[in-house]
């Protein structure tokens, strides 16, 4: 076991094009850390910087008390998980799952044990003897996480792991790999750009953009108290509205034909930052725009039907809107409908910065 520590890291190619920049990470012992972000933003160069498979343009990477720079893959210590399963196909389950210790001239009941212990954590006991094509796709990933099991390793790199995997399994193996998680007790570092896993399995969550990361924070702060507008908007489903309005000098909202009265926290907000009478962006999550008798009216473009849950879209000052309903919600496209939100909810963003305002 052992915390993993980023200081400074950066990684260019060419001295021109900057992917990682200045990244400072701490990652504590036995922590399922996740790090999220759109395509490019430099997470899966991370998780391979700390593997040892690309250099490091700048900075230290800490593995336990000792840098790992100039160390070699093999010995840091670690295991990955990749986003194919690699595994061999002329061998069974059991010499997949073998093969790394038998390469590191492991003695044969060593390696005995630890790829049947690691069969039993994984559910695969009756298939050690079947060959990769054999199995279904989540049992062929379970294969791939047990080849990492029996190595015993300090730290568990994931990279995008289930994004091959179809919706039901990847339910299944979002929760296998939690389990497994809490029973090895081991630091597991992930990688995926779906927000979903990432609030799901995250002891904590590093949202990445750019090459620089956003926010980290455990998942309930990043969902409710993003610290930009980029973190507000990539995390959420459907995500965050975003519209531009103006704190009129008694301090309330103006919102089409209504005015929202700001409660005690967004007055203190409004008070500490000088907001009156400026320009910012608020942002309303689609679950807090509510069905109300008073508030203001919007004429629906789409509602679409989720089964527990219905996406009312509409626009709100010239903004295309979200707001989720509940399925039983009498709402028709092209039909008028009074919605309200809930005002204790509502984030105020700088108009310039994308930072969120706080007390």
């Amino acid at each position: 076991m052992a915390k993993v520590e980023l200081k400074n890291v950066c990684k260019s190619y060419e001295k021109k094009v900057e992917i990682v920049k200045n990244i400072d990470l701490e990652i504590n012992d036995k922590e399922f850390i996740v790090l999220v972000g759109p395509s490019g933003c430099g997470k899966s160069t991370i998780l391979r910087m700390i593997a040892g498979l690309e250099e490091i343009t700048f900075g230290e990477i800490f593995i336990g008390d000792k840098v790992v720079n100039n160390i070699h893959p093999k010995d840091r210590d670690i295991a990955m998980v990749f986003q194919n399963y690699a595994l061999y196909p002329h061998m069974n389950v059991y010499d997949n799952m073998a093969f790394g210790l038998k390469m590191r001239k492991f003695k044969k009941d060593v390696i005995d044990q630890r790829v049947t212990e690691a069969a039993e954590i994984l559910n695969l006991t009756e298939y050690l003897n079947r060959k990769p094509r054999q199995l279904s796709g989540g049992q062929r990933q379970r294969v791939a996480l047990g080849r990492a099991i029996v190595r015993e390793p300090q730290v568990f790199l994931m990279d995008e792991p289930l994004s091959n995997l179809d919706a039901k399994l990847r339910v299944q193996m979002r929760f296998e790999i939690k389990k497994l998680h809490d029973r090895l007790k081991t630091t597991f570092i992930y990688v995926t750009h779906d927000q979903v896993e990432a609030m799901t399995m995250g002891d904590r969550i590093v949202v990445l953009n750019n090459g620089i990361i956003q926010q980290s924070d455990t998942p309930e702060n990043i969902y409710n108290m993003p610290e930009n507008i980029f973190v507000a908007g990539f995390i959420g489903s459907p995500a965050m509205n975003f519209i531009e309005t103006e704190i009129l000098p008694d301090k309330t909202i103006k919102l089409e034909d209504a005015v929202l009265p700001a409660d005690k926290n967004l007055n203190t907000i409004i008070e500490n930052n000088g907001l009156t009478g400026k320009k910012v962006i608020v942002g309303i999550r689609p679950e807090y725009l509510i069905q109300a008798p008073e508030g203001f009216k919007v004429v629906p473009e789409l509602v679409e039907m989720l089964g527990s849950e219905k996406l009312v879209h509409f626009y709100l000052e010239n903004k295309k809107t979200v707001a989720k309903l509940s399925a039983d919600a009498e709402v028709y496209a092209g039909n008028e409908i009074c919605l309200s939100i809930d005002v204790s909810r509502i984030l105020i963003f700088d108009i310039e910065t994308g930072k969120r305002f706080n007390t």
